[in-house]
């Protein structure tokens, strides 16, 4: 009987395993954003000092263990065999749950979804164990619950994401006040002040009122509370002669040591809050086991009121999950994922967005927008003006490549890291899980806003993106709750057969989402698609843009050929791939449009005129993009919508024109790739034989259509496509023209 238990603590603690995994690359994010956007020190220093952060933070976390064990539920109410179901079903959902948004890219949390799963199972087992009652009712349901502690956790989780936002916005708005966008100038005068205080701060919520989860507080509990103040002044007096010095000795600014240590201490209040939520659960189930094991009482009669009592601190536990997380930083793809949707949220340049817009994000930007102006009103002339040039940006450093260029400055990377470590260090020394996503990514949102990173340009984006990010979190809740009940439910009705199916069926699904990130990866550094023109010359545009008319000449014709082979042998899953393959081409070419500003503003004085040439090729590439886009989605609505398939003669038509413009985009990409331009005004030369060739089978599907033709969906698509294969032509053509008349004025 002992053996089904014994199977399931293994399965947990493997669970336990993969679960520090997906939670580490979720909850990367949290301690890495501030020194990675900030771009103030290496990438290699940034994740030596998160490393050394979250395995030394591991030994803060004994205290936080008892939020697994009876923070959520009362667990003198269930039995063994219960507790047992409870704790498998609540491992399986979290890792499955966290793994998805991991393949998203967003970041959740791992204390929502660990408290709401084991709310939902634990609401779930209390609900079977009330129907089976003959004495207890629905009502019976709270003395199953821990509401009180339930009931706290929960609401400073979502009252921290006003607070964290709240106090993120004013002290940064405060900085930047005091030192504005050019800080360099104001950090030499204020720099060993600024950071004393963020040194201080994050010495003493982090090292000291972290150490509430230690064994070892009780040792000098009383001179860290009674003392307090004057920890915290003779904190702030040796912090700023310590930044005094450091920017004498060092000629260097202190900010980049600020931002190490906040991203050092931010990685150990992760580590000393989270950790509970990767292996609480099956340590709970570890110490339940053995209680049960020396109890010589059936599982279904032994009552788990063991887990009440207060258990000793398992350091050598506490190490091997720590340093599971420290490889997990080094190692997860993932990781980096998530990190990339926080930055670009709170990215003070411009560049590509990742979300659109919504009805939601345009009325809380217009609303927005309406009450700042409406404040601005009031305000004297004198108090804007002073507000404005506090705010102006310096112009932009030039950057080579844009993945050097920072997100953010060091200013807001410092204030992100302070205020979201004392934030995270003051709930964790009240044994508060609240989330550390939530805390980090609220309070960088708040620092954007203070900042004005959410311009008229990109707000309505931004704000799309916060949005989001927040309704996934009350998706995680809702969706943590449901899963773990329903799972609950499984296993209770199943046991052990269903234990190994959920099993395998949680392998099944992480292994596909790894493979699909790893597919979304390497297309996403796949080097093939177009290239951002980045000469400053004429000449170097027109060479540059020979390469992008190559590939783009070179996906039509197979997508044109794959659009029509599709349709011939209604293949719909041939024409859903060519779709694709179009809307990934004309996201590229919006992503050379999008950056039509930033080339202007980088051309020589001497090679302005290189910008018109640049802008009308463009112009020609998106009508290309075009007019394949419509022959796509018609063909593939036409098959989609079960309608007759072309006719044999129809199918023939389209395969000459087909053949008639493969040779002729053979020939251009030719042109391009081996810089054959002489031969530009012989592929003119052939325009008017396709063109002729396509008014031609229009004239002959006219006169089938009066005399033998019975389908108007074939008649219509046919026109399509033969009409939009004239303006792919065309736009071809044109696009040739203009290269031929600006290559020769070279």
């Amino acid at each position: 009987m002992g053996d089904i238990y014994l199977l399931m603590l293994v399965a947990l603690v493997v669970l336990a395993i993969a679960d520090l995994v997906v939670g580490v690359s979720n909850d990367a994010v949290n301690f890495l954003n501030s020194a990675i956007g900030s771009k103030a020190i290496s990438f290699k220093t940034i994740m030596v000092v998160a490393s050394l952060g979250i395995f030394i933070g591991a030994v803060f976390s004994s205290g936080m263990m008892e939020v697994a064990r009876k923070g959520i539920f009362m667990p003198g109410e269930f039995y063994f065999d219960e507790i047992m179901i409870i704790f498998m079903a609540v491992m399986i959902t979290d890792i499955l749950l966290l793994d998805f948004f991991n393949t998203l890219g967003m970041p959740t949390s791992t204390t929502v979804s660990i408290v709401f799963e084991l709310l939902g199972a634990a609401v779930v087992m209390a609900l079977i164990k009330i129907s089976a009652s003959d004495s207890e009712t629905v009502a019976n349901l709270a003395s199953y619950i821990n509401t009180e502690k339930a009931t706290q956790i929960i609401s400073g989780i979502f009252l921290s994401v006003v607070i964290a936002f709240t106090i993120g916005a004013l002290v940064q708005w405060l900085s930047r006040i005091i030192f504005t966008f050019e800080y360099e100038k104001k950090i030499k005068n204020f720099g060993a002040l600024f950071g004393g205080f963020c040194l201080s701060a994050i010495g003493y919520f982090i090292f000291f009122k972290g150490l509430k989860g230690t064994p070892y507080y009780d040792d000098f509990k009383e001179v860290l509370e009674n003392q307090a103040i004057y920890i915290l002044l003779g904190s702030f007096v040796f912090w700023t002669l310590f930044s005094w010095l450091f920017t004498k000795i060092f000629k260097r600014s202190i900010l980049p040591f600020v931002i190490a240590v906040g991203t050092f201490g931010l990685a150990l209040a992760f580590s000393g809050n989270d950790l509970v939520n990767f292996i609480g659960v099956p340590m709970a189930a570890y110490h339940s086991f053995l209680a049960w094991s020396e109890s010589g009482i059936a599982p279904g009669s032994f009552s788990m009121e063991v887990l009440q009592s207060k258990v000793p601190a398992q350091p050598y536990l506490l190490f091997i999950a720590g340093g599971v997380m420290v490889a997990t930083l080094w190692l997860s793809k993932k990781a980096r994922s998530v990190a990339e949707t926080e930055i670009g949220l709170s990215r003070q340049g411009h560049g590509s967005e990742k979300f659109s817009p919504n009805l939601l994000s345009r009325s809380l930007v217009k609303g927005s927008t309406s009450l700042f102006e409406g404040i601005k009103r009031i305000l004297p002339l004198s108090a804007k003006q002073s507000m404005s040039r506090r705010f102006s940006k310096p112009e932009e450093e030039d950057f080579q490549n844009i993945e050097d260029k920072p997100a953010f400055d060091m200013i807001r990377a410092a204030i992100n890291l302070t205020v979201a470590g004392v934030l995270i260090s003051i709930a964790t020394s009240y044994k508060l899980p609240l989330s550390t996503t939530y805390v980090t990514f609220m309070v960088a949102m708040g620092t954007s806003l203070a900042d004005r990173a959410w311009g008229r340009e990109s707000a309505v984006y931004r704000v799309a993106g916060v949005l989001n990010v927040i309704g996934g979190w009350f998706f995680t809740a809702f969706s943590a709750f449901t899963a773990a009940g329903i799972l609950t439910y499984i296993i209770f009705l199943g046991r052990g057969p269903a234990i190994a199916i959920l099993l395998l069926l949680a392998i099944g699904l992480l292994v596909r989402n790894y493979l699909s990130h790893k597919k979304a990866q390497e297309a996403k550094t796949d080097k093939s698609g177009l290239k951002k023109s980045e000469s400053k010359t004429v000449q170097g545009i027109i060479s540059e843009s020979a390469n992008n008319i190559a590939n783009v000449v070179s996906r039509t014709n197979k997508i044109y050929t794959d659009v029509l082979e599709g349709l011939s042998l209604t293949d719909k899953k041939r024409l859903k791939k060519s779709k694709k393959g179009v809307d990934k081409l004309d996201a590229e070419i919006e992503e050379l449009r999008d950056h039509i500003f930033f080339f202007i503003k980088s051309l020589d004085e001497t090679s302005v005129r290189g910008s018109s040439f640049y802008i009308t090729i463009l112009g020609y590439l998106t009508d290309i993009a075009q007019s394949l886009e419509f022959i796509t989605k018609k063909s593939y609505k036409h098959v989609n919508n079960n309608h007759k398939p072309l006719r044999y003669n129809q199918i023939n038509d389209l395969k000459e024109i087909d053949d008639s413009l493969e040779i002729l985009l053979k020939e251009i990409e030719e042109v391009f790739t081996q810089r054959k331009f002489e031969r530009i005004g012989l592929v003119l030369g052939r325009k008017e034989k396709i063109m002729n060739s396509l008014s031609e089978k229009i004239e002959k599907q006219v006169s089938r259509t009066r005399t033998e033709e019975s389908s108007p969906k074939n008649t219509t698509l046919y026109f399509s496509i033969l009409l939009e294969t004239k303006d792919l032509v065309n736009s071809l053509m044109k696009l040739m023209e203009e290269y031929n008349n600006s290559y020769k004025k070279v």
